[in-house]
């Protein structure tokens, strides 16, 4: 089969299209002939060997890890699941005519591959951080980078549980983040003063997606370090506030969670653009532009 792998760590020219083994569906998984990867941030960092001393890599290597796609094949104990269902979900070097999934969902009939296909990481995601800072009705919270795909799907969620949000985006997605149920404003100094005005009972919890250096700003707004977190500034401990990864999470629950949602029609993650599997490397550099509305999608024939 056809597979993006990298043989040395660098930037996306290292990644090749290339003749592989399919791989094989263990206990407690499935397989999936794929029709769409979503692009992620964390697959640019693992290829540039950011991540060497977390997650080692033995090269070659393949890279991805959303994926939406057929099931062909069901690994030993895995239930309500059959070849030939539709689903999305998370698993291992997804960029590949056929990859293994880890944890998935039925794929909504209503939603078409290339947007399912984004859905596993900023389901999950969201739905740990906003869990995380406890957010429920009735709360105001802050979500800074709203636009992009984790960005999007807090801010629904959030309102999904009866909460006012302020997003904070880039001028070009103010009206966006509005179509999402948000309340936006803008990046830049002033922050502090836009969001006040905006918030008439204060900030009862704020997410940091972009990792725009505003934690000091955060914890300010909130008035408590511990109503903070973020998923992209390392340095969100030196002010008191936490740094939340998925390594290692079940993800099936919010990936189920969030199928229901986008079933109901209540939510939406946008594709901004298509890439084939050959153009993987350009995907991945669009990605990281960090100017993304919505997601990235590689494509496969």
């Amino acid at each position: 089969m056809k597979a993006v792998r990298f043989a040395r760590y660098g930037g996306p020219e290292v990644l090749e299209l290339v003749d592989v083994d399919a791989p094989h569906a263990r206990a407690g998984e499935i397989r999936v002939a794929v029709r769409a990867v979503g692009v992620n941030g964390l697959e640019g960092k693992i290829r540039q060997g950011l991540l060497r001393d977390v997650r080692p890599l033995r090269l070659p290597a393949g890279t991805g890890g959303d994926a939406a796609g057929i099931v062909d094949e069901v690994g030993a104990g895995v239930t309500g699941i059959q070849v030939g269902d539709a689903v999305f979900g998370s698993g291992r070097e997804t960029y590949a005519e056929h990859a293994v999934l880890t944890s998935w969902a039925p794929k909504p009939p209503t939603v078409p591959f290339t947007e399912a296909a984004g859905f596993a990481t900023p389901f999950e995601t969201a739905l740990r951080v906003l869990d995380d800072v406890g957010v429920r009705s009735g709360h105001t919270v802050l979500v800074n980078g709203a636009s992009g795909g984790v960005g999007s799907a807090a801010v629904q969620f959030a309102v999904d549980r009866g909460a006012f949000v302020i997003g904070v985006a880039g001028p070009s997605n103010q009206n966006y983040l509005a179509t999402l149920g948000a309340t936006p404003t803008t990046y830049g100094p002033g922050l502090v003063g836009r969001v006040r005005a905006l918030a008439a009972t204060g900030i009862d919890a704020a997410v940091d997606v972009a990792g725009s250096g505003v934690i000091a700003e955060l914890v300010e707004l909130t008035g408590d370090p511990a109503r903070v977190v973020s998923i992209a500034d390392f340095t969100a401990s030196e002010h008191g506030a936490r740094v939340s990864t998925g390594f290692g999470r079940d993800r099936s629950q919010a990936l189920r969670e969030g199928a229901r949602l986008a079933s109901a029609g209540r939510f939406t993650l946008p594709v901004t653009r298509t890439f084939p599997l050959a153009q993987a490397g350009a995907a991945q550099a669009e990605n990281a532009t960090g100017h993304v509305r919505g997601r990235i999608v590689v494509t496969v024939p």
